[in-house]
């Protein structure tokens, strides 16, 4: 399943695997996750849910999400409000 995680630094990650946990790295802590899907026609990235484990992203844990550079461009939206209006979104 296309997942998403954001960890305590900040790192927007996110890939088609089976469980949440699968997206972390050595030392990450997750701060919430949920699904993804990109919207090509209105070039957007929609993030909704909630990671059973780690539950509802905490966007005030963090003051900027790092993003991949691939995604320049994208307007990221979760659960229909921008993303950008939660927190500063820097491009990595």
């Amino acid at each position: 399943m296309r997942k998403f995680i954001v960890t305590h630094t900040g790192v927007l990650r996110f890939g088609d695997v089976r469980m949440h946990k699968d997206l972390l790295k050595d030392k990450d802590m997750c701060i919430g996750g949920g699904r993804y899907e990109f919207d090509y026609v209105s070039n957007r990235l929609l993030l909704s849910g909630a990671s059973y484990d780690f539950g509802r992203p905490k966007w005030n844990f963090i003051d900027t999400l790092k993003v991949p550079a691939s995604l320049r461009g994208l307007t990221i939206l979760y659960e229909g409000e921008e993303v950008s209006k939660l927190v500063d979104v820097a491009y990595i």
